[in-house]
């Protein structure tokens, strides 16, 4: 067995986190069909730049699943592709806000508030399911907790613009937060990358 097996056990001695990414993925992927359904329904580029990193979510932890029996140095490879996925929802943000921006459209307020609130409940629930877990396979457990983490800031966020879009009838709080949102997500690529690099360093003979 390599040094980079024994850094990191069997994909057979890390049960209980397999069983937590793959709880985390189903969540992230149900809750995706619900906020881009309303999203799209209510024109909302909040809810779709989260309902994007849902999506995003899934994937992440489903690529974790496939990567927990790898090598330190494939982990870490692994770990630099991740950080590029968290970037997709940031740009899609970017293209779905400037179509808002120009139409002008102000999502309902009420459905946006109740749709973050759902939200917010989903992601806590999986950071607290990833949080014992967030040092035990690198740069691909660390993108997991950090994107639901994130996630729960941002769906706070949402929230209080759902609150400031009945109070305002104003599209404003929607697109900032929405913008806001691929910011954070944009950082924790960042975040990511740096993890996984110096964990490719560390790997090297």
């Amino acid at each position: 067995m390599s040094d980079d097996d024994d850094d990191f056990p069997d994909i057979s001695e890390n049960r209980p986190l397999q069983r937590i990414v793959r709880n985390v993925a189903v969540l992230n992927l149900s809750y995706f069909g619900v906020e881009f359904a309303v999203a799209l329904a209510i024109g909302s580029v909040a809810l779709f730049a989260d309902s994007v990193d849902f999506l995003e979510d899934s994937a992440v932890n489903l690529l974790i699943l496939a990567g927990l029996g790898f090598s330190a140095a494939r982990r870490a490879k692994l770990g630099m592709l991740l950080a590029a996925i968290i970037l997709f929802p940031a740009l899609a943000t970017l293209w779905t806000a400037w179509q808002n921006f120009s139409s002008g459209a102000v999502p309902e307020p009420f459905a946006l508030t109740v749709t973050g609130l759902g939200a917010l409940a989903v992601n806590f629930v999986c950071a607290r399911m990833l949080a014992p877990f967030r040092t035990a396979g690198g740069s691909l457990t660390r993108a997991a907790f950090l994107s639901a983490r994130n996630d729960v800031i941002a769906n706070i966020a949402i929230i209080v613009a759902g609150l400031l879009t009945a109070a305002t009838a104003s599209r404003w709080p929607d697109l900032i937060v929405g913008l806001g949102i691929a910011a954070i997500n944009a950082g924790a690529a960042k975040e990511v990358y740096e993890a996984a690099r110096a964990e490719h360093q560390a790997a090297k003979p």
